[in-house]
Order: C-alpha cells, then sequence, then structure tokens
C-alpha cells in the first residue's frame, strides 16, 4: 500500500493507445493511456466504460454525436454503446475497466495490457 504517482506511470512509456495498468480496485483494472490520432469505433456489451482524462483534452465520437472531454473531466460510455475516443494532440486518461475486458471489446484484436 503506498501512493501511485500517475506522471511518474505516465513517464514510463511513449506508446498511444497502450494501457498500463497500474493497480487493482476490487474486481477493477486501474490504467494509464497516452491518446493520440483515433481509435477505432468499438462496443462493450456487458460493461461500462470511465475514461477521466488528466492531461489534454479528448473527444469521444458516439454514433450521432461527440463531445471534448478535458483534463479533470471524466466520461462514462455505457455499455452497449458504439463510441470511439480521438485525439488531436496528446493527452493523458486513466481508465477502470473490469478485469480481463478487452480494450478494443473484441480479444482478437485488443492491446495487451503490462502492469508497470
Amino acid at each position: 500500500m503506498k501512493p501511485i504517482n500517475l506522471a511518474r506511470k505516465l513517464n514510463q512509456f511513449n506508446s498511444h493507445w497502450d494501457p498500463h495498468v497500474i493497480a487493482d480496485y476490487n474486481e477493477n483494472e486501474v490504467m494509464v493511456v497516452k491518446f493520440q490520432g483515433d481509435f477505432p469505433f468499438h462496443i462493450h456489451e456487458d460493461t461500462d466504460d470511465f475514461f477521466l482524462v488528466l492531461a489534454g483534452e479528448m473527444v469521444m465520437e458516439l454514433q450521432s454525436e461527440s463531445h471534448p472531454v478535458r483534463a479533470g473531466e471524466v466520461f462514462i460510455v455505457p455499455k452497449g454503446v458504439t463510441h470511439r475516443p480521438r485525439a488531436e494532440a496528446e493527452c493523458h486518461v486513466l481508465l477502470i475497466e473490469p478485469k480481463g475486458v478487452p480494450n478494443t471489446g473484441d480479444p482478437t484484436t485488443a492491446a495487451p495490457k503490462p502492469r508497470i
């Protein structure tokens, strides 16, 4: 049990769309990730998707609308909703997902989640 410095964790990697697990919370993984560019549209049938922007700004695109999400803001995509995060410039995001949930909603296309 120690504090986790999010900036230090984010400084350990440079890749985009590559979530890194920093802690476990109940049956969830807490991750940090860097976004830049467009992520593919995808869906999580059985779980909500939690995004907390730590630095920068992202846009959450849904099927019929889009929402800017700025540093200090949270966006939760309800399960079953097709969505795509994107960011013009690099932004830093904290994610919380149930353990084992693939970031694309499909295990065959999901990024690995290394623990740092």
